[in-house]
């Protein structure tokens, strides 16, 4: 699905956001105002969240004693609700945000998988920890916390399922001179390189080197990576890439 916000015909760069699309939505909304104007966003979600049929209740989570780990903002989404008290260690800023909001006593571990083991490992919590995760899930959070010695389980509740272009998509994009594409996980990077081919110029940007790992094979104009796994450090790069391309292309920011 696209986002016409060209309403006077201008020449704009594409945008492509292939992340689920309330938190691509959020991502776009969260870019400078001048940035928003230079590009035609192309909303095309290449995965989908889905909880676990039958869903596990608290206790099969293990959510009735301990504290839990969430490395995504998925896990909290899916999780049931805590009991009073009960704390939970996260992967980045988001994802605290999305427990404290839900209720947890939400700590933020640090902005990669690496570095909640890290802290986790240096000042173990007194009680068992459960990861609850996706069935796509990287970093091996509980096993790594385990072999030092902290007490750690996990729990998949929810799946990532891959999804096709919708056609209005595969147009939108086709019909682009450049093309903006931030990704933020290595399974929607294999998916976007397992679509290809693309006649726009891809300028790509991956959230992470284990995210442009996989595109390093696919022709494309520039591929750059996130200084760290951050929202904010995603949208500075789109940001530039759109004010540069702007400028080339004849957009808003050349006048």
């Amino acid at each position: 699905m696209t986002v016409a916000n060209n309403p006077e015909g201008r020449v704009m760069v594409g945008l492509l956001m292939t992340r689920p699309r309330g938190v691509a939505e959020r991502f776009v909304e969260d870019l400078p105002a001048s940035t928003r104007a230079t590009v035609q966003v192309i909303y095309a979600p290449l995965i989908r969240t889905t909880p676990l049929n039958p869903r596990p209740d608290a206790s099969e989570q293990g959510l009735s004693s301990g504290d839990v780990i969430f490395s995504s903002a998925n896990g909290v989404r899916y999780a049931t609700a805590p009991f009073a008290g009960q704390s939970a260690y996260c992967v980045g800023q988001r994802t605290t945000q999305a427990a404290a909001a839900k209720g947890w006593r939400a700590i933020c571990c640090g902005q990669d998988a690496d570095a909640l083991v890290q802290t986790l490992s240096e000042v173990p919590p007194a009680g068992p920890l459960i990861h609850l995760r996706g069935v796509h899930s990287r970093g091996d959070i509980a096993e790594r916390l385990r072999l030092v010695g902290v007490n750690c389980r996990e729990q998949v509740i929810y799946d990532q399922v891959l999804l096709p272009y919708e056609d209005e998509a595969r147009i939108a994009m086709d019909a682009q001179a450049s093309l903006i594409v931030p990704l933020f996980s290595p399974r929607t990077a294999q998916q976007f390189v397992k679509l290809a081919p693309y006649r726009a110029g891809l300028h790509l940007i991956g959230f992470s080197k284990a995210v442009a790992e996989p595109l390093k094979g696919l022709k494309c104009k520039g591929l750059q990576i996130c200084k760290s796994p951050t929202a904010a450090a995603m949208r500075t790069l789109v940001r530039d890439a759109a004010a540069g391309l702007a400028r080339v292309e004849g957009g808003p920011s050349a006048q």
